[in-house]
């Protein structure tokens, strides 16, 4: 067993002065009991704790370290560029340079606008995407996250296709009804959502490859059949790829499926670790924005310079690495089929959803496909796999709804080791 007796002082020292010790909620092990674990550094797959414990890292800050912690040119350029001046309000070379390489690697987008963080571009894309249509009701997908802005914290009502309803204390009855939710996977229910709200819908917003209830990829059909949706009823098509932005390809999940979507909001990768958020989009929807157009959006710390240093080195190292996201998908196959031989081996109950360089492990007997089939796993098995891993030194999302993140840091050795543990902690796992 590991020792983290720092780790649980400084937690309890938090709790006095952050609501809950944490600033966002997942880090504070809620979903699997315990204290959470406090981190003093990282480097590459790596990361040390407060006691003094390595752990192989499988969520990089829920994505964005995709080329492993502290990655020197991006480490670098933030150093070179806040020796110059961390903020200041006004335009900068950088921004526009960053957008360039943006628009080249990302197919379909002629603009983009830099925000801070995943919940602000997909707040914004959704306004964005109203202003331009006119309308006011969005589709979204029960179990996809989209941050925490008033439209997206909605759960499903009592019927297939009635208002939603808010989770969440301070989201109006006014704001939940012009969300309606829908299945993920579930193409006739989205049809059937239309038809009841013909000339009434302004967007569909989506996961394309779901990331927060598990990694779960889209069924053969499914995305081209939105696709086809929006267009036949006038809808914006939002691809939220703040988590598979610059990670599943280089033109994200568009380039891997083909499919086109009409405003992309980016975050994660996008910032190479810092805090950055971004939509875009074709040129005549962007150019609904302000000081263009008559959708206001603003920011006054939206093209931070060390945020744009930071992405602007993460983008031109994946834009020069053409093999980088193949490594990371051999990788990631490589970690699956180990994982599921090692549970196998103990007729342990298992799914396992994989797409490019995310990964899940599900305690389910039936395919994962959509939030309820996410819902049916054992949660108690993951909370005993969690932990038994974290004993080994192995750090996976507190959250049996969590995807995992591979990075390319992570070598061979780790993966393998990874599998060791997996072996080692399966016969815990046995009712």
């Amino acid at each position: 067993m590991m020792n983290y007796k720092r780790s649980s002082a400084l937690f309890v020292e938090a709790q006095k002065v952050i609501p809950g010790g944490v600033n966002s909620p997942v880090r504070a092990f809620k979903a699997v009991g315990g204290d959470p674990i406090f981190v003093k550094e990282a480097k590459g797959a790596y990361l040390y704790d407060e006691d003094g414990n390595r752990l192989i890292d499988y969520i990089n800050s829920w994505g964005p370290m995709i080329l492993g912690h502290a990655y020197q040119p991006v480490v670098d350029a933030v150093v070179a560029k806040a020796q110059k001046g961390t903020s200041f309000g006004m335009p900068t070379e950088i921004e526009t340079k960053i957008a360039e390489l943006a628009v080249k690697m990302v197919p379909g987008i002629d603009k983009i606008r830099f925000v801070n963080s995943g919940t602000e571009a997909c707040m914004s894309a959704v306004r964005l995407a109203r202003g331009f249509t006119g309308r006011d009701k969005i589709i979204k997908f029960a179990g996809c996250y989209h941050g925490h802005s008033d439209s997206f914290l909605i759960q499903a009502g009592s019927g297939a296709v009635t208002f939603g309803s808010p989770n969440s204390p301070g989201v109006t009855q006014g704001t939940a009804k012009d969300t309606l939710l829908a299945e993920y996977n579930n193409l006739e229910h989205v049809k059937e959502i239309f038809e009841n709200n013909k000339n009434e819908i302004a967007t569909l917003i989506i996961e394309p490859v779901a990331g927060n209830m598990g990694c779960i990829p889209p069924v053969p059909g499914f995305l081209e059949g939105l696709r086809e949706l929006c267009t036949e009823h006038g809808a914006l098509l939002i691809f939220d790829e703040v988590m598979t932005g610059f990670r599943l390809a280089a033109g994200g999940a568009q380039e891997l499926t083909g499919v086109r979507a009409d405003i992309v909001t980016f975050g994660k990768v996008i910032g190479g670790g810092l805090p950055v958020g971004a939509f875009a989009a074709r040129e005549e929807i962007m150019n609904y924005l302000a000081p263009v157009g008559p959708v206001y959006q603003a920011g006054t710390l939206s093209g931070n310079p060390l945020a744009m240093a930071a992405g602007l080195a993460m983008l031109e190292a994946l834009d020069a690495d053409k093999e980088i996201f193949t490594r990371l998908s051999e990788k990631t196959e490589y970690l699956h089929r180990g994982i599921k031989e090692a549970l196998d081996a103990h007729h342990i109950t298992h799914t396992i959803n994989r797409l490019g360089s995310m990964i899940s492990v599900h305690f389910a007997a039936e395919p994962v496909v959509d939030f309820k089939s996410a819902s049916n796993g054992a949660n108690d098995t993951f909370k005993k796999f969690f932990h038994g891993l974290l004993d080994e030194g192995i750090y996976i999302a507190p959250s049996a709804y969590e995807t995992w993140f591979i990075t390319d840091a992570l070598t061979y050795q780790d993966l393998d080791d990874t599998i060791t543990a997996v072996a080692k902690v399966a016969p815990q796992l046995i009712d």
